[in-house]
């Protein structure tokens, strides 16, 4: 009698990496892919001229060639493929505005299309192809996120830790890992994995630096895997693997959820407000109340919002924000500015988050943890606040989806609209510039071979 073996759950997750094919991925995958394509160019480019960002370039200038294949996005120079991931990974979040996945509380795009373009520039790979990478990347960076669980994301920034093991997906799909050699570059990128919440606390430039590491690490870690560099075989769910040592709720069924017709990608959420994902329920919960009672800024007295844990954990911290970037996990930041002038953008944040009116209306909202709320999170993130007035009522609202869900989605015009408000806000390109570039970014798929993007 034969022995039976079975896959481990990251050899299953290795091997849907290393082999997904164009044939096998639905049409509309590939459409929601280059929505998030476009989404995250915009966003890189609103990095440009960030100090944070600046500093990190200046770095893989003195540290990297200055000449190359691969397009650092926020001064169009040229470099290698892991200098240009790690610039245009840790530009694409610092404004606030790239993708999130719910259920997994990560940020797929800016440790998912930083690298795979770096990479796919450097070696001509077709837009097909690119593509291909990156929805790989996306399927087993969410899963690996939803494995780690809430216990992980309470101390670890999930994005900087599943992250590395994103990029070392679509890294090596474009690299033609075989499974074996997807396997240990996932086991280099998760041993490698970092990125802890304490920055919060200081105002810290981390989180920046946890996507440029992951982006970094996981490309690395694909190109040895590519050499033969070995890696641990259950980095994930083994014994002294990343759930032991940062979670104590992992599920490893989350991993290999209905790998090839699950697609997690699909349910990558938007970012409309420039704000931490957690403040966006609250928000439009409260621009709801506003309408529909017609409120001013000067109406309010007082706003309760009810959250999950994660976003206490998370926000809570933050009483006093001393710079924009903290200012956007305010939770009292992020309502005042979207009250007093109807939307949390680039521009509110960057001339208001410290004026007075602003700080005053800030300090008159409170979170107040929501058992509902909490047992629906994190697959769905419900917006309830309670509003009082000046004139003594007391008014409720909700919304079940937040713009940008999957169910209340950005439409194409609106994803153009704002990666066109994105570069301009920086200066990064030209409104005519954008006119060009956006139309070459929406037809990717048809690309011969992976340039630049930027004229």
């Amino acid at each position: 009698m034969g022995i039976v073996t079975t896959e481990s759950s990251s050899q299953e997750l290795a091997k849907f990496a290393a082999q997904l094919s164009a044939t096998d991925i639905p049409l509309r995958v590939f459409g929601k892919a280059e929505d998030l394509f476009v989404d995250w160019v915009g966003s890189t480019l609103a990095g440009k001229g960030a100090r944070a960002i600046e500093i990190l370039n200046r770095f893989s200038q003195q540290m990297g060639p200055t000449t190359g294949l691969s397009e650092v996005l926020i001064d169009r120079t040229k470099t290698s493929p892991l200098f240009a991931a790690m610039v245009n990974a840790a530009a694409s979040h610092v404004v606030e505005q790239d993708d999130v996945h719910n259920g997994s509380v990560f940020h797929p795009a800016t440790v998912v299309f930083s690298p795979a373009l770096a990479v796919a520039q450097a070696i001509g790979a077709s837009g097909e192809e690119f593509l291909v990478a990156c929805i790989a990347g996306y399927e087993v960076g969410i899963r690996v996120g939803e494995f780690l669980g809430r216990s992980h994301y309470k101390v670890f920034h999930t994005t900087g830790t599943a992250g590395g093991l994103a990029a070392a997906a679509a890294v090596g799909h474009l690299l033609k890992l075989h499974p074996v050699q997807m396997l240990h570059a996932f086991g280099s990128a998760g041993t490698q994995a970092a990125g802890l919440w304490e920055f919060l606390k200081d105002a810290a430039d981390s989180k920046q630096l946890h996507t440029a590491h992951a982006s970094a690490t996981g490309l690395m870690s694909a190109y040895l895997a590519k050499e033969g560099f070995t890696g641990a075989k259950k980095i994930l769910e083994g014994a002294q693997g990343m759930a032991a040592g940062m979670s104590s709720d992992a599920n490893v069924s989350k991993l290999t959820d209905r790998l090839g017709q699950r697609w997690a990608l699909e349910e990558t959420s938007f970012k409309y407000h420039a704000s931490c994902r957690h403040t966006h329920p609250a928000t439009d919960a409260l621009l709801k109340v506003m309408q529909d009672h017609q409120l001013t800024a000067h109406d309010i007295a007082q706003v309760t919002t009810y959250v999950h844990q994660g976003a206490i954990d998370v926000l809570g911290p933050v009483v006093d924000p001393q710079t924009v970037h903290q200012s956007k996990f305010s939770m009292g930041t992020v309502l005042a500015l979207a009250a007093q002038y109807g939307y949390a953008g680039l521009e509110e944040f960057e001339k208001h988050f410290n004026h007075p009116q602003i700080q005053n209306l800030r300090d008159r909202v409170l979170m107040q943890f929501d058992p509902e709320i909490d047992a629906a999170y994190p697959n769905r993130w419900i917006g309830k606040v309670s509003v009082k007035t000046n004139d003594g009522r007391e008014l409720h609202g909700r919304v079940d989806e937040p713009k940008g869900d999957p169910g209340n989605t950005l439409s194409r015009a609106e994803i153009e609209s704002k990666a066109m408000r994105l570069a301009l806000f920086s200066q990064a390109a030209t409104k005519e510039e954008m006119k060009t570039l956006l139309p070459q970014l929406w037809n990717v798929k048809s690309i011969h071979k992976m340039t630049n993007l930027m004229p």
